[in-house]
């Protein structure tokens, strides 16, 4: 087991979620929080499984994630 950072957006019809630090693409979606998160969790299995370990091995770790705003 292995602990991943994972980022849930809320849109206006449900959520996604996506986590951070692996190769790839790995998304999950659902009517709540919960659900995406459960969907996530799942596609990140299936993604390392499909793929293989080497998909975790990212460089450098991330080691934390900040949400920033900024008027551009």
């Amino acid at each position: 087991m292995r602990q991943y950072k994972i980022i849930v957006e809320k849109h206006p019809d449900g959520y996604v979620a996506y986590p951070l630090g692996l190769k790839g693409v790995v998304v999950g979606q659902g009517d709540t929080y919960e659900e995406a998160l459960a969907d996530v969790k799942s596609a990140i299995r299936f993604h390392i499984e499909t793929f293989g370990e080497e998909v975790l091995e990212v460089e450098p770790p991330i080691l934390e994630a900040f949400v920033a705003e900024a008027i551009v």
